[in-house]
């Protein structure tokens, strides 16, 4: 699919844990948290509910608390015709989605309250490939090959593909999967892998164990 649509992933992708653990250059890759992200938000249905992510590139959160460097992140994922990506926001990332080909993103929108919590009640005001766009609470955006979107944080947030299979762009501030990111129910961020074979490609959820801290 990502062919289909001109994207074609760097040479990090194929490779095996053993090239990663060969290599003496790679150290950047691991702790920026490059690299595949294949998630059923730890639910175990994820032709329902699920996401596939590749993480191309990812700054560091010190240059954005200091106001400069490398302050941007870039990812590419894939949204199977109605698998959901749930309910959720981010504190810090402001993100564009952006629609890069293959059937129509949907993404329903909900605002926050004072305390950026959920608010049922509230709608939010986003840019449209920089048109203002006012969407009520629950409302939803339809998104064509082309038409993106961007969300501030607090911006609550669910999509899915609509007629198909859609790839999807991602240009954000700097990401941090591990705690910038607030669902609006209990689920997980990354999925319980049942380990039956030795990995083919690491998941970026897999460096520590498979890696350790350092190459």
């Amino acid at each position: 699919m990502m062919r289909r649509f001109g994207f074609v992933l760097p040479p990090f992708a194929r490779w095996t844990p053993d090239q990663f653990r060969a290599r003496g250059d790679a150290q950047a890759i691991v702790d920026a948290r490059l690299g595949w992200d294949i998630t059923d938000y730890g639910a175990g249905r994820f032709d329902e509910m699920g996401l596939f992510l590749f993480t191309l590139r990812n700054g560091r959160l010190a240059d954005l608390k200091r106001g400069g460097g490398m302050c941007y992140a870039e990812k590419l994922l894939i949204s199977r015709q109605e698998q959901l990506s749930p309910m959720h926001t981010h504190r810090l990332k402001a993100e564009d989605i952006i629609n890069r080909g293959g059937a129509t993103l949907v993404v329903e929108l909900y605002g926050s309250d004072a305390n950026g919590d959920f608010d049922a009640t509230r709608g939010v005001t986003v840019a449209c490939d920089g048109i203002a766009r006012t969407v009520p609470a629950g409302g939803k955006l339809t998104l064509a090959p082309g038409e993106s979107v961007t969300l501030m944080p607090g911006d609550w947030h669910a999509f899915w593909g609509e007629g198909g299979d859609v790839l999807i762009g991602e240009v954000s501030t700097v990401n941090d999967d591990l705690t910038d990111n607030i669902f609006r129910e209990p689920i997980g961020r990354f999925a319980t892998i049942e380990e039956d074979e030795t990995p083919l490609h690491l998941l970026v959820s897999d460096y520590e164990t498979w890696l350790g801290r350092n190459l």
